[in-house]
């Protein structure tokens, strides 16, 4: 989590804020998507009108168009992790943030998720994690699909990071969430499954909560 608020609003610190009225729909020049204005977004949003405008300078920074596709994504997320392969886990995040599925994150798109992932309930939070790990949009969690999403965090995460996590460990991290989340046996995850189970485990919950600061 604190790897996306870094990796778009990093340029933003040396801002200095001035007393001057700053523009409510943002000062954009040279975009080719103009975002929403910031009284729509401060409403959709756990977020100020300042806050907001200081997302958006670093947004635009680093995505001068106004939107950023994966292949960018991918460069700027693999930037936090140079001792592994971020490149598979940046691909779910990405289609995690790109809600419509149109192949490119928009600032809206983009502080919509991050005031969840930041600011939003711990039942909000679980929501918008189960949508990360349910690949396939069918509304469950498969096996598969959670081995997929735990792997591609360790070959993020890199050998020198976590020398002692290889072989079946992603594999045998997944069994044993799956023995407590998937209370019919049905071998799949529903949403409620996933919450029930994160709410009622303290230590499963702190292991979503390690997987949230890669976010």
């Amino acid at each position: 989590m604190g790897i996306v608020m870094g990796t778009f609003s990093m340029q933003t610190k040396q801002v200095n804020y001035r007393k001057d009225k700053i523009d409510d729909d943002l000062e954009i020049t040279m975009v080719c998507h103009r975002p929403e204005g910031l009284e729509q977004l401060e409403a959709q949003t756990n977020f100020s009108k300042r806050e907001l405008q200081v997302l958006y300078r670093g947004f635009k920074n680093e995505c001068p168009s106004g939107v950023v596709n994966e292949e960018t994504f991918k460069q700027i997320y693999a930037q936090f992790f140079p001792h592994g392969d971020a490149s598979t886990y940046a691909h779910y995040l990405f289609n995690a943030f790109d809600t419509s599925s149109n192949g490119s994150i928009k600032f809206e798109d983009f502080v919509l998720g991050l005031s969840t992932l930041l600011r939003g309930s711990v039942t909000e939070k679980l929501q918008w994690t189960f949508n990360l790990y349910d690949i396939n949009k069918d509304g469950y969690i498969s096996k598969e699909e959670m081995t997929q999403i735990v792997s591609a965090i360790y070959d993020m995460m890199g050998k020198y990071t976590y020398p002692a996590l290889k072989g079946d460990v992603p594999r045998q991290h997944v069994d044993a969430f799956f023995e407590k989340m998937d209370k019919n046996k049905d071998g799949v995850v529903t949403l409620e499954e996933f919450i029930l189970a994160c709410q009622e485990d303290d230590t499963m919950m702190r292991s979503l909560q390690l997987f949230e600061n890669v976010m």
